[in-house]
C-alpha cells in the first residue's frame, strides 16, 4: 500500500476512520530536504493520534512560497522519502501556497505546526476553529533547518 494519496482518497480515508473512532494529526510542509528537526516534529504529530498525514506542498507551491532556486529535491522524491519514515501514515500533495483548502476537506482531529506560529498568526486559524480541529505547536529543534543544511552545503 502506498502511503502517498490523493485528496479524495485521504478525505474518504479520514471519514471512514473517524467513523471508527481512530484519529488523525495532520501538518504541512515542503520537507525539502530532511534533517533531524523534521524527523523529530513528524514523531511528535503521528504521538498525538491513530494516524499522521504529511500535507506536502508540490513542487509549484515550494517554488512560490521559496523562490525560483527550490525546490531542491523533486515533489515525487520528497513524497517517497517521507513515505519510507514510520511516524507518517499517509502523504499528499497540494499544489496552492497555503494547505487552507486541503486542511479543510480532510478536518483532521489535530493539525500540528510549528512553534513560531500561534493561534492568532495560524492562517489557518478561521479553518480550525470552524472544525473544531485541535492545533498543536511544536517546537524548533534549535538550529536544525532546510536554510540551515543548505547554507552548511555552499560554505
Amino acid at each position: 500500500m502506498s502511503k502517498l494519496v490523493s485528496q479524495e482518497d485521504i478525505i474518504n480515508i479520514v471519514r471512514k476512520g473517524q467513523a471508527e473512532d481512530k484519529t488523525y494529526a495532520a501538518t504541512n510542509g515542503c520537507f525539502d530536504i530532511l534533517h533531524v528537526g523534521h524527523i523529530r516534529y513528524l514523531q511528535k504529530t503521528k504521538s498525538l493520534a491513530d494516524f499522521s498525514i504529511v500535507m506536502l506542498n508540490s513542487d509549484a507551491s515550494v517554488k512560490l512560497l521559496k523562490g525560483e532556486s527550490r525546490p531542491i529535491n523533486c515533489e515525487a522524491d520528497r513524497a517517497e522519502l517521507l513515505s519510507a519514515l514510520s511516524c507518517v501514515d499517509y502523504v499528499v500533495l497540494f499544489e496552492e501556497k497555503s494547505p487552507a483548502k486541503l486542511l479543510e476537506a480532510i478536518k483532521p482531529d489535530i493539525y500540528t505546526k510549528g512553534a513560531d506560529y500561534t493561534l492568532e498568526t495560524l492562517p489557518e486559524k478561521e479553518i480550525v476553529e470552524r472544525n473544531n480541529i485541535k492545533v498543536e505547536f511544536i517546537e524548533f529543534v534549535q538550529g536544525k533547518s532546510t536554510t540551515n543544511v543548505i547554507n552548511n552545503c555552499l560554505k
